[in-house]
């Protein structure tokens, strides 16, 4: 199976990657756009989703009908996502079907005619009204603006319901042609497929308007030390999150930190998992994770537990935050999650839709293009001292905000003390 990408930088700015896998018969394609929720200004809260929405409603030559009935007489799977820094719009197709995908997914992403805008206005708002029902989701953003109050990454992606309401036609076709322009955007592929072919394509249908690279909206995230939100809501379990400022998505020590993160809570054999969940029985969903962003990051925990539980599930976080920070890991775990992250990277190395997504994101944000193998012998490289270093900096309890949705703030404060008692108090 081949492990090596082709680039080609378009005169448009528009660039293409590619890698071959000689042993599917299919392709993934992904047309991808620098611009998400941090791009937006608070009048426009929302806009980058909304848009990723209305890219499938129709073109000049195709209706929103007409445009799945295409996909779906050329067997495909299409789909697209928008994040705080990039919105996508992908598909997977078989291989004899490409110059036909290509196309209309080039007319949907770079010409939308906005028809029916009307009943995708109340769709986005049926997402927001569910999403609004679902505390173990929504206390994620909540953590974010904690961690960056004031920041543009500290908004949600779906944006307020106030302003899907109301923005007008003409405000999301200048937001459309002022962000997917040539330098802004990136065409990724993986599968049996020519490069050649795909540059010729792309030069030929992909016609943005010209424009540089975007840059980071906001400047990098400044920490504000410990932050407490909460969210009072009639739940059956308290969503508990903690979570403190990260490292860059360039930051080298990312290696590192994908192997903290699954020591501490990113897998089933990880502390949290163990004692939170495994041992006392505390919790269903217990798990760390981490995000990268150009010039910022964040580490965080979550947990859902049953208010009788509160205070001791945040006794047995806090005690296991403590160890962490101040013992860093063993030799048993080093060991354990460098097969783990490694056997992760190589079982998504099996699936073009997920080398399609490496490709794109790494040339999107101007990161390096590592092979499956240059990508496991950095794993490989990182010590117990490179996890203990970042612990230290990352996982200290005092740097770290803390948000819930539950129905009670004063028992969620109280429960904070083994954590950080300084959180019992902060506003």
């Amino acid at each position: 199976m081949s492990d090596s990408a082709t680039v080609t930088e378009l005169e448009s700015g528009v660039r293409v990657v590619t890698e071959v896998v000689p042993s599917v018969r299919s392709v993934a394609l992904g047309l991808w756009v620098r611009t998400g929720s941090r791009d937006e200004t608070t009048e426009q809260a929302g806009v980058s989703h909304f848009l990723e929405h209305l890219l499938f409603k129709g073109t000049k030559d195709h209706s929103a009908i007409e445009i799945s009935e295409i996909f779906d007489g050329l067997g495909a799977s299409v789909n697209a996502a928008t994040s705080k820094e990039s919105t996508h719009l992908y598909a997977r197709f078989l291989d004899t079907h490409t110059e036909r995908a290509f196309e209309l997914l080039t007319q949907m992403l770079l010409g939308p005619t906005y028809p029916d805008i009307d009943s995708e206005r109340e769709v986005v708002l049926e997402e927001i009204a569910m999403y609004e029902d679902e505390p173990q989701d929504k206390v994620h953003d909540v953590l974010d603006g904690a961690i960056f109050e004031g920041h543009p990454l500290g908004r949600r992606v779906l944006g307020s319901a106030e302003v899907i309401s109301s923005i007008p036609v003409p405000d999301i076709d200048a937001y459309h042609k002022s962000h997917y322009t040539g330098g802004n955007v990136v065409v990724a592929a993986a599968g049996n497929l020519e490069h050649e072919r795909l540059v010729e394509l792309a030069e030929r249908l992909v016609a943005p308007p010209a424009g540089q690279t975007a840059t980071a909206t906001g400047g990098p995230p400044q920490p504000n030390g410990a932050s407490f939100a909460f969210q009072s809501k009639e739940t059956e379990q308290y969503h508990i999150t903690l979570g403190g400022p990260g490292i860059n998505r360039s930051d080298e020590r990312r290696f590192a930190l994908g192997i903290l993160d699954a020591v501490f809570g990113g897998s089933t054999s990880s502390r949290l998992f163990r004692e939170v969940r495994e041992k006392r029985g505390l919790a269903y969903a217990i798990g760390s994770y981490t995000q990268q962003y150009v010039d910022g990051g964040l580490v965080a925990l979550y947990v859902g537990t049953r208010e009788d539980n509160v205070e001791e599930a945040c006794a047995v976080i806090g005690a296991e935050l403590g160890r962490l920070h101040t013992d860093g890991i063993s030799d048993d775990e080093l060991t354990r999650a460098k097969e783990h992250v490694k056997g992760r990277m190589v079982l998504s190395s099996e699936s073009t839709a997920a080398r399609m997504n490496r490709l794109g994101r790494a040339l999107l944000f101007d990161m390096p293009i590592l092979t499956l193998d240059e990508m496991i012998a950095r794993v490989d490289a990182v010590t117990r001292d490179d996890v203990f270093e970042l612990a230290q900096e990352l996982y200290a309890p005092e740097s770290l905000s803390a948000a819930a949705i539950a129905p009670s703030e004063d028992r969620f404060r109280a429960a904070l003390a083994p954590v950080n008692e300084q959180l019992c108090a902060v506003s």
